[in-house]
This record gives C-alpha cells, sequence and structure tokens, in this order.
C-alpha cells in the first residue's frame, strides 16, 4: 500500500496543473475539502497507459459542511472558482447533504461519502494541505486504480453502474482497462 500511496503522490507531484488547481481549492478553506473523481482517475490512467491528459468533464470538489447546507452556498463557491479559472469546470457538493439527493443514510464525513460512489477506482480524491503536501482518502484502497480495474463499489446500484460504464466508453480511452459487471466476493470478507 505504501508504494502505491507514494507513487500517487509522486504523480500529482508532478504534474503542476493538478497542483496549481489542489493550491486553488485549497484556498477555499473549506471544511474536510477534497478533489476526486476523474481529477485522480484520469491522472493515474493516462500515466499508465503513456498518454497526454484526458480532458476532464469537470473537477470534482467535495467537502464537508453540516453549517452550511444551502445548495446555493455550492454555486457561489463554484462562481468564485470560475473567477478564478474559468477555463475549468468547476462541480461543487457538499457531501453533508448529498445523501438526500441519493436515498442514503447521512454521510459522517468524505471518506464515508466517497465509499458510495460508483467505482472503487473513483472513490479517490486528494487534497493539498497548509504543508503543501498531498493527502488522499480511498476508502477501498488504491489498488484498483493503479491495477486498472474498474468495479462497482458494494454502495453502488448495479444497473447504475453498468449503464454508467457504458455511457462513459472508458475502454475505448484507456484500453488496458479491465472492467468488472458484478460486484465482487472481495467485499464480504
Amino acid at each position: 500500500m505504501q508504494k502505491l500511496e507514494n507513487k500517487l503522490i509522486e504523480i500529482i507531484e508532478n504534474d503542476i496543473w493538478m497542483t496549481n488547481i489542489l493550491k486553488i481549492v485549497r484556498d477555499l478553506n473549506l471544511n474536510d475539502c477534497w478533489i476526486g473523481a476523474g481529477f485522480v482517475r484520469n491522472k493515474v490512467w493516462d500515466e499508465k497507459h503513456k498518454k497526454d491528459r484526458t480532458e476532464l468533464n469537470d473537477i470534482d470538489i467535495i467537502y464537508f459542511d453540516t453549517s452550511n447546507l444551502s445548495k446555493e452556498y455550492d454555486l457561489q463557491i463554484e462562481n468564485k472558482l470560475r473567477k478564478l479559472n474559468s477555463d475549468l469546470k468547476w462541480s461543487v457538493k457538499n457531501q453533508a447533504i448529498m445523501h438526500i439527493r441519493n436515498g442514503h443514510q447521512q454521510y459522517t464525513n468524505c471518506n464515508h461519502a466517497i465509499s458510495f460512489w460508483p467505482e472503487t477506482a473513483t472513490s479517490i480524491a486528494v487534497r493539498l494541505n497548509l504543508e503543501n503536501q498531498i493527502e488522499y482518502i480511498a476508502p477501498y484502497g488504491l489498488e484498483d486504480l493503479f491495477n486498472l480495474l474498474v468495479r462497482p463499489t458494494p454502495k453502488f446500484d448495479l444497473a447504475i453502474y453498468n449503464a454508467r460504464i457504458k455511457n462513459k466508453r472508458w475502454k475505448e480511452k484507456w484500453n488496458k482497462l479491465k472492467i468488472e459487471t458484478e460486484y465482487s466476493d472481495i467485499f464480504d470478507e
């Protein structure tokens, strides 16, 4: 695990574009704030496929703040980010309210919230701390991400997962991916 952790940190530290985005987001001073999903996943998959950066649909910023549960606040943060960098499509979601949209019990923090995301390789988020060190959360670990394995998380609806995999067409972009369409018994242990 330590080897993969070091590799993830090295990959991100060596990407000025990513570290600049991490600095922008850190400076928002949001509680339990991370950038996840494709921001991390695509970078590692691009590295493993020796590809240039695959364009992101958006930059997924998550945070956890029970003191302000309005969707309007997320939009205010997105607008602030657009003023700082209008070239990027920002997506900001307070995970303290996302359980409502997703029909789950309330999440306790961002790590808990991303354990409900669709794929194990997507359920990873990073941030830059005040000492300019990369930190990450990964409720299912980093192995699937680095092994190019796409599998559903045990908490996500399998039909929605499979439709998502079909629509994303990831295998066309990253041909070395191994995609599972059923729940893995690895989570039953």
